[in-house]
């Protein structure tokens, strides 16, 4: 099949869904696809064009980027200060016309498009380019939106909520099949669709663990000797740093255990919250801030934690996975999850047996569960072994792409 790609993201882009969208297009090509992409120019980690882009792009709005598996066409992506709500916005306007522009003229014919969200606009650029090749949209959901936004109070004009809510609903009407992360988000989907006259296919695909790339590893870590971790044992946060993670209970935790000469606390990312975190740990010595570090530093960087907190505001299970989730327990370590009862984290950890899982946003239950596991060495290392076993028997990237490839071919 020949396939069409719009993707916020791609590798060397550090963004979390570059890595997704990375992997299954290079397993696409291993099944014997022919892929290609439209996407941005990296930018992720300081929220600007990467400067050797910007060294060699001489301006350019557009360039290409062909790579082993697929044709790949960067566009700028406008970035702004993550605080600078409307000037992201605007960016995610900008990026999305020029990622129509050369989507729809990409030479066709293709067999489906596959386009991925946030941002929810990607939406009509896969439809246009749909249209366009007259082939099939698959659109591909990581997060709800606008439902997390709101959610978080990121969006709080009841005007702005309804039209993204429009474009949302517009965006699924116009597909042919919504795949989406857990059946949480697929019965979200499904209910906003309930009463229309077009109703795509909603497809479960989650997203893969890659276990390769992602193991077990000594605790003893360049990264634990560079940031002065010692032998202390470490509660560590890896990941964005923005609206939707309940950061305070980091806080909060680190605070109660402040006295403890034996804990650490460490929040390793970046985001729209690394500020407000920078303040609140001005007078707490035992956590450490991290910037982001490189993809490649990944399993180094889980290894160095002996307790990782996936802490996810309440209200927000049933429109985002967290997918680090599934990368700590390949790296062998335990979970403290703080997210809504019955969710799709909620029931990995517990089906697992890889941590513990409390309800969101109590600082109480959170701390309590992270003392259980400061004080048990022996089930941290019980819990850390069995959600290995748990994400070598989940989804690989090949499988994941699998499961597209056989998606389409019945669309079609």
């Amino acid at each position: 099949m020949r396939l069409l790609v719009v993707a916020p993201h791609l590798e060397p882009d550090s963004a979390p869904t570059g890595v997704v969208v990375s992997a299954i297009v290079r397993e696409l090509a291993t099944l014997g696809h022919d892929v290609h992409v439209v996407t941005s120019m990296p930018w992720y980690a300081d929220h600007r064009v990467d400067e050797a882009w910007r060294a060699e792009g001489k301006g350019r709005l557009v360039r290409q980027d062909d790579q082993a598996d697929a044709t790949v066409t960067r566009c700028h992506p406008f970035p702004t200060a993550k605080t600078n709500l409307v000037g992201r916005a605007l960016g995610f306007v900008g990026f999305s016309g020029l990622a129509t522009l050369a989507a729809v003229g990409r030479r066709g014919p293709f067999d489906a498009v596959v386009a991925v969200s946030p941002p929810l606009t990607l939406g009509l650029t896969g439809w246009l380019a749909a249209r366009r090749h007259r082939c099939p949209l698959v659109f591909n959901i990581q997060d709800v939106f606008p439902d997390v936004a709101v959610e978080v109070g990121a969006i709080r004009s009841r005007r702005l909520i309804g039209l993204f809510s429009r474009l949302e609903r517009f965006c699924y009407r116009r597909s042919a099949a919504v795949t989406v992360l857990s059946d949480d988000l697929a019965a979200n989907v499904q209910a906003k669709l309930a009463g229309g006259r077009r109703s795509p296919r909603v497809e479960v695909i989650p997203n893969f663990t890659d276990t390769g790339r992602i193991r077990p590893a000594d605790r003893a870590t360049a990264y634990r000797a560079e940031h002065g971790l010692g032998d202390r044992t470490v509660v560590m946060y890896a990941g964005n740093l923005g609206h939707s993670q309940s950061l305070d209970l980091v806080v909060a935790a680190a605070r109660r255990h402040a006295d403890r000469d034996d804990v650490a606390y460490v929040v390793n990312g970046g985001g729209v919250a690394a500020g407000a975190m920078a303040e609140a740990a001005a007078d707490l010595p035992n956590l450490t801030l991290v910037g982001f570090q490189p993809a490649e530093r990944l399993s180094e960087v889980l290894a160095s934690g002996d307790i990782h907190v996936v802490p996810l505001r309440r209200g927000l299970g049933a429109s985002s996975v967290p997918s680090k989730t599934y990368a700590i327990l390949a790296a062998g370590r335990p979970v403290v999850a703080s997210v809504d009862e019955g969710t799709e984290v909620a029931c990995t950890v517990a089906e697992a047996g890889a941590g513990l899982a409390v309800p969101p946003d109590d600082p109480e239950a959170f701390i309590s569960a992270i003392e259980t596991l400061l004080d048990d060495a022996d089930g941290r290392a019980r819990m850390g072994a069995a959600g290995r076993t748990w994400a070598e028997q989940w989804r690989s990237a090949g499988s994941v792409a699998a499961a597209y490839a056989a998606l389409i071919d019945e669309l079609t």
